[in-house]
């Protein structure tokens, strides 16, 4: 419950200087501002219902279509999130909707409009051309959407940044951005000191309410969304952001601004916060900090992202569901009602509010506050919404041009790649991935890095699509032709190549911290055991490399799994240096890799993974099983085990992992309970 200490006034009071906030309904920029007419005195006892819709990690999903297998996916897309809009405004008398980032990037459509053919000053991109035609009331920033540097995120956001490597603001061209205000508290340019956007927007919304007789009346409530995004962003943007912002701590930039929030005279304050919530203790660089977001005073309701999950969520068994202070069914962090609505379009969340006027005041009645998801997913029927019909005519061209574009030929191949038993050994979608990493590093270092050219050179990757989302979240390349779609499948992510130096002891920590992956098992247990972990399979790192072996034994502690470490045959050499090809988010601490904190590297590339990747198949032609699909490094620590051990996949896939030879698999059930369309299989670790 929310603590009366949160109910707060209503009426403006004088802005703050410098930040001035957005606040028309339809999010237009008011020609001038007008006198403030004298404040209507709000009738005793009067009501009102108001409900916080949301939006989160959409991650241009807009349409409801999978670019990798260029077919329709009823699972995504906001043309359907949509239709969840219309309904709950239908439902509900007054609505604010927010969305809390990762907005821009996710998809072959982002990437074509940023990356392939680039989006003009005067074009606005499809995914907030289907948010404009629902209309949004504000907005705030994720980590995805510095993928692309600022000044790609500064134009199609209609934004304006003083920063570094960047033309003085009034020399920058007006461009098209979305209709609603975008807010982000926490990060500022370090040549000016100032918020890279405006730190809170207050939207002005007029809401239909009843005085204590039960007549309507119309008045005007004051919200005020504030924006804040991982302190994350500096390490796994580091080529974009180095050297041009800073970003402050979630709860240090939320004590400051929530009070000029108030001040200003906001009567709602939300915080869209893209983040999860950490209940470990915080630090300024905590990732997920919406748990102790709730502890800073004046916040009424938090908004949640980046987590991919979902919130309320009864049936969550975390240790963070639950800790003390956080209300898994409620919906509420420290009393403080919150929401996470899953992501790529799957749901929204809804927080709603009943306000009463005491002593010329609107204040929450805590007691009927509500937290909900509306999903796009009937849980019953599994029936999904119809998609909304006004969507898919306004991104038509963006959507044909990106289908022609994923189309294009590169190669062909003999194999199958997927990731459907990446988990258990089959390297088939990741091998090629750090072939092509290792020649382009090799290739760079030979030419111009005369210091290293004698380190051998290996690469990392790891199967980024690995069922989190359910059976259809695998990446699936068929054998023959290759296309580009193809290659964004085996690489999701628009990472660049970056170079790392390490010794065999680093490597020997780096895999430890991959083989996370695996819940401990014990021999002895005679029940099911679930051999993989909530640890994400992005960060279950994998080397392919003949020269290289090494054993997980997953009976053992976290840090103590990695065996028979070997390089060319023999046990690797703790002081031995070596070159390893990643990505710019591992090799700048993403996934806390225990020494990958950017110090280590030694080379920054220009050139995306993927296109790294693309450019190999296409120099080769064709990829074949035996040269391409089958160095698998590594295998588990061979143990008998008195009960079986069990792991999740699509159904009906085991001739994939018995081809890769995977021999040690069988599938238990078609269904493993959880609503994903997934699988039970069992592995014998005895073999």
């Amino acid at each position: 419950m929310i603590p009366d200490s949160r109910m707060r006034t209503l009426g403006a009071m004088a802005l703050l200087a410098g930040l001035a906030a957005c606040g028309s309904d339809d999010d237009r920029p008011a020609a001038a501002a007008a006198p403030a007419p004298a404040a209507t005195a709000l009738p005793a006892g009067a009501t009102a219902q108001v409900t916080v819709l949301e939006t989160t990690d959409l991650h241009a999903n807009v349409l409801s279509y999978d670019y990798f297998k260029l077919a329709e996916d009823k699972a995504v897309g906001f043309e359907r999130t949509a239709t969840l809009l219309r309904q709950a405004r239908s439902e509900f008398p007054n609505t604010v909707l927010i969305d809390n980032g990762d907005t821009i990037q996710g998809t072959a459509l982002s990437d074509h409009q940023a990356l392939v053919s680039p989006l003009a000053c005067g074009q606005k991109l499809a995914i907030y051309k289907a948010m404009d035609a629902i209309g949004f009331d504000a907005g705030t920033i994720g980590n995805h959407e510095f993928n692309y540097g600022l000044p790609y995120l500064a134009q199609v956001t209609g934004s304006k940044f003083n920063v570094a490597g960047m033309p003085e603001p009034a020399a920058q061209p007006d461009c098209v951005g979305p209709k609603f205000p975008l807010a982000l508290s926490n990060v500022t340019s370090l040549k000016d000191g100032k918020p890279l956007f405006k730190p809170y927007v207050i939207v002005t919304k007029k809401i239909s309410a009843k005085d204590k007789d039960g007549k309507n009346f119309e008045t005007n409530l004051k919200v005020a969304v504030l924006g804040f995004t991982p302190p994350a962003i500096l390490s796994w943007d580091k080529r974009w952001l180095d050297g041009k912002v800073e970003v402050q701590g979630v709860v240090e930039a939320a004590a400051k601004y929530v009070p000029m929030a108030r001040a200003e005279g906001a009567d709602l304050v939300i915080a869209a916060s893209h983040g999860g919530f950490d209940t470990r203790a915080y630090t300024p660089a905590t990732e997920n900090a919406s748990f102790h977001l709730s502890k800073v005073p004046g916040i009424d309701g938090i908004l949640m992202g980046h987590s991919h999950g979902e919130f309320p969520n009864p049936a969550c068994n975390t240790s963070d569901c639950n800790a003390p202070g956080v209300d898994k069914v409620k919906g509420s962090l420290n009393g403080v009602p919150a929401v996470m609505p899953s992501f790529w379009g799957k749901a929204i969340g809804q927080i709603s509010y009943s306000l009463v006027v005491k002593d010329g005041k609107w204040t929450i009645d805590t007691s009927k506050t509500a937290v909900s998801l509306r999903k796009t997913q009937d849980p019953v029927s599994k029936e999904y919404v119809a998609a909304d019909a006004a969507i898919a005519p306004l991104v038509q061209a963006e959507h044909d041009a990106a289908v022609q574009y994923v189309k294009t030929p590169i190669g062909t191949s003999d194999f199958p790649m997927s990731t459907y038993f990446a988990d258990v050994g089959d390297v088939t979608a990741i091998q090629v991935v750090n072939e092509a990493q290792a020649d382009y590093v090799k290739k760079y270092i030979d030419a111009n890095l005369p210091q290293y050219k004698g380190l051998p050179v290996l690469s990392v990757s790891a199967p980024f699509k690995s069922g989190f989302a359910g059976g259809s979240d695998f990446t699936d390349v068929a054998a023959g032709n290759i296309a580009i779609n193809n290659a964004a499948d085996l690489y999701l992510y628009p990472n660049t190549v970056y170079a790392v130096k390490v010794t065999g002891a680093d490597i020997q920590a780096w895999l430890e911290k991959a083989a996370s992956r695996y819940n401990r098992i014990d021999p002895t247990v005679t029940a099911e055991q679930k051999l993989v972990s909530t640890f994400p399979g992005y960060n279950f790192d994998v080397f392919t490399s003949p020269d290289l072996s090494y054993q997980i034994d997953v009976t053992q502690p976290q840090g103590s799994r990695i065996k028979a470490l070997n390089y060319k045959g023999v046990a690797i050499d703790a002081a031995a240096e070596f070159v390893v090809a990643t990505n710019n988010y591992r090799a700048s601490g993403g996934g806390g890799f225990p020494g990958l904190d950017g110090s280590k590297t030694i080379w920054i590339s220009p050139d995306a993974n993927r296109d790294v990747l693309i450019d190999y198949i296409k120099a080769r032609k064709t990829l074949s099983r035996a040269a391409n699909g089958s160095a698998r490094s590594w295998r588990f620590t061979q143990v008998a085990t008195q009960g079986p051990v069990v792991f999740s996949s699509a159904p009906g896939k085991l001739q994939l992992a018995l081809d890769a030879g995977i021999a040690n698999v069988s599938q238990l059930r078609a269904d493993d309970g959880s609503g994903k369309g997934l699988a039970v299989y069992a592995i014998d670790l005895s073999k």
